[in-house]
This record gives C-alpha cells, structure tokens and sequence, in this order.
C-alpha cells in the first residue's frame, strides 16, 4: 500500500474517531451539569419512611442503558491513566493544585470551622438543614468545634464533638435518615488523626475522608432513583436543571452520574481526581442556583473534593486496582449499595423491595 493510500484511509478513520470522542464528550457533559443540585431534603418535602420505587422499577431498560455508558466511560479513563496522555494531565494536576496541596490541612479546618459557626449562626441545626433541633446545648457545642479548628492540639475535640452532634441526629431521626452523612464521621476522624499525628492502620486521614466522600455520594445517589419525585418541585422552581429531558430519565441519569462519579473517588489517582474536579464544579454551580443554605451545607464536601484533586500521591506497585477490574468494582459497588439500602429500609420501616 502506498503512503497516499494510507493517508487517505487514516483520515477518515481519524475523523470518526473525533467524531465519537465528540459524541461521549457531549453527552457526559450534558448529563453531569448541575445534576448535583441542592440536596433534596433540604428544599422539598420528603418522607424517609415511605415505600421507596420498587427494584423492578428502577432496573429499568433506561437504568440498564445509562449504566453501560457509565462503564464504558470509567473503562475509558482508567484506561487512559496509564498513557503519556495521563501521565500529562497528571502533571498539569500537580502544577494547579500546588498551594491547595501545600495547605491541604489548612483548607480543612477553616471550612470546617466556617462551617459550624455557620450552621450557629442560623441556630436550630444539628449538622444540616433538615436536622432541626430546639437542644439549648447544640449552639454552644457547634462554637466549641469551631473553636478546635484554631489548634492542631484540640482537633481530636472538635473531632468528638462532631460525633456527638452526628449521634443526637441519630437519636432525633433515625441512624438510616443519617446514613445520608457519613462524611461527617469521616471528617471527624480526619481532624482526630491529624491532631494526633496517626494513621488508622496505615490508612493516611485523606484517604478516610476520601471514602466518607464516595460512600456519602454512592447513598445519595440510590434517593434519585428510589424517590425521583422528591425532586420534582424543583424542576417547576428551577425549569432549566433538567434540560427538557423527562423527569423520570433525568433522575436516573442524575442518580447513575452521580454513582459513577462517587465510585471513582474510590479508585485510582487519575481518575478519582478527575470525578472531584467535576463533582466539585457540579456542587460549586449549584451554589449559584439554590443560594446561601447550598453553600453552607456543602461547604464540608466541597473542601474534601479540593483535597482529592489536589493530592498527588501516585499509584502504589501492589495495587491491584487495575483497568479490567474497575467496571466489575462499579458493578460490585452498585448491587452492595442498592441491597443495603432497600434491605435496610424494609428491615427499618417495613417497606418492600420489589
């Protein structure tokens, strides 16, 4: 074959290949903007003890679809990681995130802080909005935590009195309305560990608050689908979210994004720090449409996201996470989840599965 033939064959070839690239570029972006709006709890009326959608509903063709791209998508950057192409964005990554790497620790305990004089300030909240209290004692304790975030010393206090406050939301409403947060629990054993200057059998305090992040995202992410019309007052509010797509396939997208992207945080550099950026872009926009009590509630998960982008520690040699393996970890991941929740449900609030 001559090299005109060759060329003439390659350009074409190379033009579809844009062309499809385009297509999953497109379509990710169209589904990622703003599907991580304002928690739902915390603007709609819900109902924690009513019967979730059914299994055989929610694993619908269009459930089934959306979670194939989602695999192919994941396969695509676990993939890339290990190119020069990785390799490079690896290193742009470093360079952004230099000063947040360098005061990652800094980061934490001002947003932290910031956060529970916040909540102080609007008085009559546990941890999040929707967590109502008329406890005398919780805006003393909120300033105290606050308070912790000044020193490294007192750290492992602020840490104990999250885990009070996360325990009075237990007892006020629930420990499966609480399993919303587990990123609290997280934070709480990043600042004792980084006070104390620990690790929790090896694993580094950024790396706790890591998988308080994807574990609280994966959660969330099952409400979309078990109770879409939880949701569904905001599309009449906000008319743009959901891009004239119908409800119902929109909140499976925005449950099967969100999930893919929480399950990355739990995967390798790469790609866990590519699902922060864009799951801190999707909070941070969402600030701008649902205001003050947004930015104040996510403030918290957003400076964990900062954290996961910015920290550069490689791949260790024994990981066993490799390619191959990350749709069958999202699979696995997927079905641990939606059992729990639904068994736990039933096995709380007398529900049903199916």
């Amino acid at each position: 074959m001559t090299g005109r033939s060759r060329n003439k064959n390659f350009v074409p070839s190379l033009k579809r290949s844009y062309v499809l690239t385009g297509c999953w570029t497109i379509l990710f972006g169209l589904l990622t903007t703003q599907t991580a709006s304002a928690h739902v709890k915390w603007f709609c009326a819900y109902n924690v003890a009513g019967q979730p959608r059914g299994l055989e509903n929610v694993l619908c063709p269009d459930f089934e679809l959306l979670v194939g791209l989602a695999l192919s998508l994941l396969l695509a950057g676990c993939l890339l990681e290990g190119t020069f192409l990785g390799d490079a964005m690896i290193r742009s990554m470093d360079r952004v995130t230099r000063v947040m790497r360098e005061n990652t620790e800094l980061i934490m305990r001002a947003t932290v802080g910031a956060f529970f004089v916040s909540i102080w300030v609007l008085g009559g909240i546990i941890l999040t909005p929707e967590l109502k209290t008329t406890a005398q004692w919780i805006g003393p304790l909120q300033l105290a935590i606050a308070a912790g975030m000044l020193s490294r010393k007192t750290l492992p206090l602020s840490a104990i009195g999250i885990v009070v406050l996360y325990a009075k939301g237990v007892q006020d409403y629930g420990i499966f309305h609480l399993l919303d947060y587990p990123i609290f629990l997280g934070i709480a054993l990043y600042l004792a560990l980084t006070g104390l200057q620990k690790t929790l059998f090896g694993i580094d305090p950024i790396d706790i608050i890591r998988y308080g992040a994807g574990i609280t995202l994966m959660w969330a992410s099952v409400e979309k689908w078990a109770y879409p019309e939880w949701s569904f007052p905001l599309f009449i509010t906000h008319p743009n979210l959901s891009f004239g797509f119908d409800r119902e396939f929109y909140m499976r997208a925005a449950g099967v994004v969100e999930f893919t992207l929480a399950f990355s945080l739990l995967w390798t550099p790469l790609v866990r720090r590519f699902a922060a950026t864009v799951l801190s872009g999707m909070f941070i926009s969402a600030c701008f449409e649902f205001g003050k009590i947004d930015v104040i509630g996510h403030s918290c998960i957003v400076a964990v996201l900062f954290v996961i982008v910015a920290d550069n520690r490689k791949k260790a040699e024994n990981d066993r996470r490799v390619p191959l393996l990350a749709p069958v970890g999202f699979c696995a991941g997927l079905a641990v989840t939606l059992f729990v929740y639904y068994v736990a449900h039933a096995e709380i609030f007398h529900t049903t599965v199916l």
